[in-house]
């Protein structure tokens, strides 16, 4: 039996309605969507924050530069975990990394703003990894996800696309801030990315449109190629944009990992506690919501629009996130940047394999994520956003108290830029409309209890309570 063989019946793949060839080609789309997080990642843990003189992950007698050569190394590392965790337990076809918004959380606010050692920060990550273990292992973290309202939960997947998309245009130079209107359109006709990235992104959708396999792969690696010869032919200058740096890898990682074993004894228990409720709340609930999302593109769910066996998805992302914290690097979670793959085919954890083997891969060779710019990589964002789009035709947009939670899960995703708020938001606002309509044998007491959860998560997070007690 050869390797594809091998493959095809470990995987399950034909069962799914797929084929080793589909499954490596969604792999590599996955992977060069998320491939930036080796980039950006290190990137934010070492930023400097929001108060004078507190560092991001900072280690003496390391330059900033190599501090960020060594997380790079860490956040290959917790991927490829994780990911492999997904390919061969949950056999789905999931990626997973640290999280963008969980690490802004780490280097902005925790060590930041409030002043935690990083190493206590990275303390706060391992325990919520290890609380998510045994909370997948008794069935918890399932069953609440089971405790999502039907609407909430088919609405997911077109507030991801929303989320998606502005991300992208934002990656692009299509999309940019505005003090007066938060968001606005850029300088499209001046700024060479932008200009680019606008017939990279209409080449990937008449590709797309005709049916072409890897179409958004090659609209990726297209774009890209465009930004190369434009900027060596002198077109626009070197120094544009267009065309990503190198990155050189370092192995050296002994400074970071084990650093959350010193971390425990720098803040006091309760405060200590607050900070592991903020990571587990957020991480919870984005992973949640990813997963429902993006197995709904990929025709997973149930007609109560559950995930079956959802625990073992969630068990990968446990792993992933202890390990992330014991190397050195912020929450691992599912990758909303899967639904490309999803898109392309994908259907097994043979997407995920290929996943974790291109990102062990980019151990050895210079990081695959500084060969691709990121707005050419995020094109794949804006088109699988847009797909994702049409998720919203399975939500009972007659019933009022269907649309309340299902419109403002969607509409606060994108604009708040969190998973989690989103779902809140629908959450929330669930058995609210219910009661107010008379719909009360549509409630069960886990809406209650998940709303008024995230209500007492907003006057933590946003009273200043957790930073007085820090």
């Amino acid at each position: 039996m050869g390797l594809t063989e091998t493959l095809e019946d470990y995987f399950d793949v034909q069962e799914h309605g797929s084929s080793v060839r589909t499954e490596v080609l969604a792999g590599l789309t996955t992977f060069l969507t998320m491939s930036y997080i080796v980039v950006v990642n290190p990137s934010i843990l070492t930023d400097q924050p929001f108060i004078e003189g507190a560092d991001g992950i900072a280690i003496a007698g390391y330059a900033p530069s190599e501090v960020q050569s060594m997380l790079a190394v860490v956040t290959i590392i917790a991927a490829a975990v994780a990911t492999l965790v997904m390919a061969f337990y949950a056999n789905r076809p999931f990626g997973q990394a640290p999280g963008l918004g969980l690490n802004a959380f780490f280097a902005f606010t925790v060590v930041g703003a409030l002043g935690v050692p990083w190493q206590t920060a990275l303390a706060a990550v391992v325990v919520e990894g290890l609380l998510f273990i045994v909370l997948t292992a008794v069935g918890a973290r399932e069953y609440i996800i089971r405790l999502f309202p039907a609407p909430v939960k088919f609405a997911v997947g077109t507030g991801i696309g929303l989320f998606l998309a502005i991300i992208g245009l934002q990656a692009m130079g299509i999309v940019v801030d505005d003090a007066s209107t938060l968001v606005t359109l850029g300088d499209v006709a001046s700024n060479p990315v932008a200009i680019v990235s606008v017939v990279g992104l209409f080449l990937t959708f008449a590709l797309y449109a005709r049916g072409i396999p890897g179409s958004i792969v090659l609209g990726i690696l297209g774009t890209a190629f465009i930004g190369w010869v434009v900027t060596t032919l002198g077109v626009v200058p070197a120094d544009a944009g267009l065309v990503a740096g190198s990155t050189e890898a370092t192995y050296n990682i002994a400074p970071l990992a084990g650093a959350f074993l010193d971390g425990f004894g720098n803040v006091e228990a309760f405060s200590f506690a607050l900070i592991v409720f903020t990571f587990f709340f957020v991480d919870f609930f984005d992973t949640a919501g990813t997963l429902v999302g993006v197995g709904q593109v990929a025709g997973f769910l149930d007609e109560d629009g559950n995930l079956p066996d959802i625990d073992k998805p969630l068990m990968a992302d446990a792993v992933g996130t202890t390990v992330g914290g014991m190397l050195g690097t912020s929450t691992v979670t599912t990758y909303i940047e899967s639904a490309s793959g999803v898109e392309e085919g994908g259907r097994t954890g043979l997407t995920a394999l290929v996943v974790a083997v291109l990102f062990l891969a980019s151990l050895a060779l210079v990081p695959l994520a500084a060969a691709i710019p990121q707005y050419a990589s995020h094109i794949a964002l804006v088109v699988i956003g847009i797909v994702m789009l049409r998720n919203a035709v399975d939500i009972d947009w007659s019933d009022i108290t269907n649309t309340i939670p299902a419109g403002m899960t969607i509409l606060v995703m994108p604009f708040t830029y969190s998973i989690a708020y989103g779902i809140a938001a629908g959450i929330v606002s669930y058995p609210i409309v219910k009661l107010a309509a008379g719909d009360r044998e549509d409630l069960r007491a886990g809406h209650w209890v998940l709303a008024g959860a995230f209500v007492l998560y907003f006057f933590v997070r946003t009273s200043g309570f957790l930073s007085a007690q820090v």
